[in-house]
């Protein structure tokens, strides 16, 4: 049974993140300090269903926490998020699966949304075959997510519509080869690698489906919209490396000095204007963006559904900060020197994470 999960980011577990961070990047996967916390915090199975064994956390308090991880690592962060948001799907399964999975020793659940691969349909289940990208905590994962185009006798299923059908599914990593492709310049510690399933036989159980009519697990995390707790999950580490650079890059400006004005940066009144204004526009976008995850939380917590107008409220609050955490980065790097372009210091290692987890395809401006 895991352990109960802990909502917040004490100062002595960011102090070990932090300190392992670099030899991750360098490693190209989380430390096994930083592996051990998440486990021993029950952070990965914090959205899993209670009656699985998992924590269940409030979502406005799972994001309050993955911003707080990424402003310290961001590829803990985004492990944490991506391996978490994984282990949400257990509450779309069947009670038992759920048990069985969430149950299993040092659980981890990783996996794609991209529906690239087939299950043909045999017997009391499915015959798997394809490939998928960007399995965030690949390594450490007990299990892998996937969608999948369903097929009956080598021909596609349809919907009503003539549509193809797509199922997800949870796989054990035993049935799953990691193909080693994480190649990018930052969240090199995510190892976000792809993954092969090679006609592997899965029952139907290991099946579900995302909406709030499917769901096995009463409480409002899983009424929630799919999309919805996508978006602030995601703009939640982006915030966090956001902020992580903003401070970083204070103190890049702090011993820097302007040449043409003969004074250190940060007494160069135009300079601290513009750095002021970063950071307000930071602290007054992510005041809107927290303002409207609350409300919407509040919502469906009273059992309501969130309508398309609620949705489209998160969407755009999500949005406008990772937008306005954009151009504060982008804003304040040229002022940071060559420091910040040393590929060994932290301050790149913030910028290539912050600008690898922002290419994210639900980030688009």
């Amino acid at each position: 049974m895991p352990h109960a999960a802990i909502a917040t980011l004490s100062e002595r577990d960011a102090h070990r993140i932090a300190r392992h961070a670099q030899a991750a990047d360098a490693a190209r996967f989380l430390h096994p300090v930083q592996q051990a916390l998440l486990h021993r915090r029950g952070w990965l199975t914090m959205l899993a269903p209670r009656s699985a064994g998992g924590a269940e956390l409030p979502l406005p308090q799972v994001v309050r926490l993955e911003e707080a991880v990424a402003a310290v690592d961001g590829s803990m962060g985004w492990v944490l998020t991506l391996c978490a948001g994984a282990g949400w799907f257990a509450g779309f399964l069947a009670p038992g699966m759920a048990q069985s999975i969430i149950g299993t020793p040092r659980v981890c659940l990783g996996g794609s949304g991209a529906a690239t691969g087939y299950a043909e349909e045999e017997g009391d289940g499915y015959r798997i075959t394809g490939s998928w990208d960007y399995a965030s905590g690949a390594p450490m994962a007990t299990h892998f997510t996937l969608n999948a185009l369903l097929r009956r006798d080598g021909q596609p299923l349809l919907d009503g519509e003539g549509k193809q059908r797509i199922r997800a599914f949870l796989v054990p990593a035993a049935l799953v080869r990691l193909v080693p492709s994480w190649n990018s310049v930052g969240m090199r510690a995510s190892a976000s690698h792809s993954y092969r399933i090679d006609g592997q036989w899965l029952g139907k159980d290991h099946g579900f489906t995302i909406s709030p009519d499917t769901a096995t697990a009463g409480g409002p995390l899983y009424r929630y919209p799919f999309y919805s707790l996508a978006y602030v999950t995601l703009a939640a580490n982006v915030a966090g490396m956001a902020a992580h650079f903003m401070q970083l890059a204070e103190e890049c400006m702090r011993h820097r000095r302007h040449v043409r004005a003969g004074l250190p940066l940060l007494d160069v009144p135009e300079v601290a204007a513009m750095l002021q204004a970063k950071k307000d526009a930071s602290t007054t976008a992510r005041a809107r963006f927290y303002a409207v995850l609350d409300d919407s939380w509040a919502q469906v917590a009273d059992g309501a559904a969130l309508n398309a107008e609620g949705m489209q409220a998160v969407q755009e609050r999500s949005l406008e900060l990772v937008a306005v955490c954009r151009a504060a980065v982008d804003g304040l790097y040229p002022y940071c020197g060559l420091y910040a372009a040393r590929e060994d210091s932290t301050i790149n290692r913030v910028w290539r994470d912050f600008h690898t987890a922002s290419q994210h395809s639900l980030l688009l401006p």
